[in-house]
């Protein structure tokens, strides 16, 4: 297997990986492996928490904000909404 370098690892961080590696009792490659594969079905389980998850507004009082926003940015300082 080849030596892969990992660039501006500080020291603490180095430390607290060479720990989780011994107390895993695996080595530091199969660690970051296990590290990469949690980090991506957490980022997966939010953004499906958050898109399929419970509505915290119902649609009329969303649609009631909308409203108060885009009366509330005609006014003096904000920009017109051909920008968007």
């Amino acid at each position: 297997m080849t030596t892969k370098t990992i660039k501006d690892v500080n020291e603490d961080t180095w430390r607290k990986l060479k720990m989780f590696s011994a107390e895993e009792d695996v080595n530091m490659g199969r660690l970051i492996e296990r590290m990469a594969e949690n980090y991506a079905k957490n980022r997966n389980d939010v953004w499906k928490k958050i898109l399929e998850g419970r509505k915290i507004l119902s649609d009329e009082e969303a649609k009631e904000i909308e409203s108060t926003v885009k009366k509330l940015r005609k006014e003096s300082g904000f920009r017109d909404e051909s920008c968007y």
